[in-house]
Formats: structure tokens, C-alpha cells, sequence
């Protein structure tokens, strides 16, 4: 694992697929203005989420057991590519968690580079058109300061996501 003093030991980085988690969905969500760590979740509203679903611009994404294993091979292969460190990694139908260990990098930049190679993956794959965004817009990027926290974090990836996926 990667130490220095001004730094977070690691992130846990977590996006969701295109459509998959909407603006009044039951199990909460956040907007512009309740998006900060801690912050509660907004409550379900049904309105909202209805109203969100008729904005998308195509029908929400839900990745097969091959697109997940492209993903995870994509997820794989930047962090070798750029140096980073996968802690754990669980790619599941509608959403990515991994906690990876990068020494100065900002954990947007993971995000992105996540995102991109993911979605290069999937279309050279012929999974996704160009036409097709497989991915919801940004996604958490959270900072674990402590061992017992990347501990937390990898458990929760690892065992918290329900019933492994092939």
C-alpha cells in the first residue's frame, strides 16, 4: 500500500452506469446542493424520478457478464498502465467500486481514467455504439486517510455488494 504524510493511503472511487441511479430513486440520491461527504441522501420522490427518466437520452445502461469483464480488464489495465495500485475491485451490473492506491493523483483523474478506458473497452468490444454513454455523470471519489478505512473500504467492495457476479 502506498504511505506518504500529506496523502490519502487510497481512494474509493465508485460510478454508475448511464440511467441507473436517478434523481429521487428509493435508495436516496443527491443534487448540486447535497453533495458534500456526510451530507444525508435526498428522500425518495417519485415525481423527480419520473421526471429524470424522461430526460435520458437513451434507456439506462445494465452491463452483461461480458461487459463487466471488459470493464474490469479495463480497470485493470490503466491502473498497471499508469502505476496505480487496485486494492479491490468489484465491477457489478449498474455500478464500478474499486479502492486503488495513486500517489499524487488527484482521484478525479482515476475516475475519469476509469470512465475512458472502460468505455473504449466496451465499444471496441462492440458492446456500446459512439451514439450510446454507458456512464452517469461523474461518480464519489472518497478519501481514506487511515488503514482502518481502506480496510473498510475494501471489505465493503468486496462483501458488500451482495451475491458475487460471474
Amino acid at each position: 500500500m502506498c504511505l506518504t504524510s500529506d496523502e490519502p493511503l487510497a481512494y474509493l472511487i465508485t460510478f454508475h452506469t448511464y440511467g441507473s441511479w436517478l434523481p429521487g430513486d428509493a435508495s436516496g440520491s443527491v443534487d448540486a446542493a447535497h453533495n458534500m461527504y456526510g451530507d444525508p441522501l435526498l428522500p425518495a420522490n417519485s415525481r423527480r424520478e419520473a421526471a429524470a427518466q424522461e430526460r435520458l437520452r437513451h434507456s439506462a445502461i445494465k452491463l452483461d457478464a461480458a461487459a463487466r469483464r471488459v470493464v474490469k480488464a479495463a480497470v485493470r489495465d490503466v491502473s498497471a498502465h499508469r502505476g496505480w495500485e487496485i486494492l479491490a475491485l468489484n465491477v457489478r451490473t449498474n455500478h464500478v467500486h474499486a479502492v486503488v492506491c495513486a500517489a499524487a493523483v488527484r482521484p478525479e483523474k482515476i475516475l475519469n481514467d476509469f470512465k475512458t478506458w472502460a468505455t473504449r473497452g466496451l465499444r471496441a468490444c462492440g458492446v456500446f455504439s459512439e451514439a450510446i454513454k454507458p456512464w452517469s455523470r461523474h461518480g464519489s471519489t472518497r478519501y481514506l486517510w487511515t488503514e482502518r478505512a481502506v480496510e473498510n473500504a475494501c471489505r465493503y467492495v468486496v462483501e458488500g455488494q451482495g451475491a458475487p457476479l460471474e
